[in-house]
């Protein structure tokens, strides 16, 4: 299944043009992570498994060979990728609010970062194969954008970026106890219905853009600093964590399929960028609910 976050379409974890994804059966000695079919991959096959032959043998009663783990994705190995790309995007905001004051300057300077970043993140998602300096180059920049829009909002709303980071980890704690305690269960139905709606947010978005720029919905219109705006923003925070879901079931299916090492890297870039998402939306919600100062 193919999963995206709010603003960037992204492959799941995929061999060739295969995806383990949203119960298929998982390679043997894997665990299993669901129970329907999966639609993507031929006959319910693992995409991943390297012999041809291991559905014959759990048919025909034969014991499966054992689990190869050489060069497969582990847990350590998407942790390692998310803390290194996490830490990157924090070097930068750290290094872009230290150095840079609160300026228009400051603040175009944010708006290229931001138009870079979001070009990175569109080549990467285009691309069959993860590419590491591109992921890495992405939250940089994209950090050198959350530094200076932090510092721009804490000297508005003192402590914002702050209650947003708590926030942020609020939310993707909560959003990660929901999942593995099973009280959420991501199937390909629940994937559509949310993208769905996913997609709506965003075309309305981009259509209150629009109007916000040609000065017909004035104050910011949806995205107002008023009672509209903190529904719009609490919405939108949602969606990351409906993101958040697609993002773990993505990590647990390619450990369990035995994706290959390198689809860590996917791994790091879609929780990187739903993280961000979440932490933009959290940063203007303590600022609407702070009110003027």
């Amino acid at each position: 299944m193919r999963s995206s976050n709010p603003v960037f379409s992204r492959r799941g974890f995929s061999r060739d043009n295969g995806y383990a994804g949203f119960n298929t059966a998982p390679q043997a000695g894997g665990a299993a992570v669901g129970t329907q079919a999966n639609p993507y991959a031929p006959q319910g096959a693992n995409p991943y498994a390297t012999n041809p032959y291991a559905q014959q043998d759990l048919q025909h009663g034969a014991p499966p060979q054992a689990p190869v783990t050489a060069g497969r994705m582990t847990m350590d190995d998407v942790v390692m990728r998310t803390g290194l790309t996490l830490g990157t995007v924090v070097v930068g905001a750290v290094l872009a609010w230290t150095l840079l004051p609160v300026s228009p300057g400051s603040y175009g300077l944010a708006i290229g970062a931001a138009l870079i970043a979001f070009v990175l993140a569109m080549v990467q998602s285009f691309k069959r194969k993860a590419a590491p300096a591109l992921i890495l180059a992405y939250a940089a920049f994209e950090g050198v954008f959350l530094g200076v829009i932090s510092e721009m909002f804490n000297s508005q709303w003192d402590g914002a970026p702050f209650q947003a980071v708590l926030g942020t980890m609020a939310v993707s704690g909560a959003t990660l106890l929901v999942y593995k305690a099973g009280w959420i269960r991501v199937t390909a139905r629940y994937a559509r219905v949310g993208l769905t709606i996913a997609v709506a947010f965003i075309l309305v978005m981009a259509v209150n853009l629009l109007l916000v720029v040609f000065g017909v919905a004035p104050d910011g219109g949806l995205r107002s600093m008023g009672p509209l705006g903190a529904v719009v923003g609490i919405i939108a925070i949602l969606l990351g964590a409906f993101f958040l879901t697609l993002d773990f079931k993505q990590i647990e299916d390619g450990i369990a399929y035995g994706a290959p090492r390198e689809e860590s890297w996917l791994a790091a870039f879609g929780l990187t960028m739903t993280l961000v998402w979440i932490y933009i939306e959290m940063l203007r919600l303590v600022a609407i609910f702070s009110g003027d100062d």
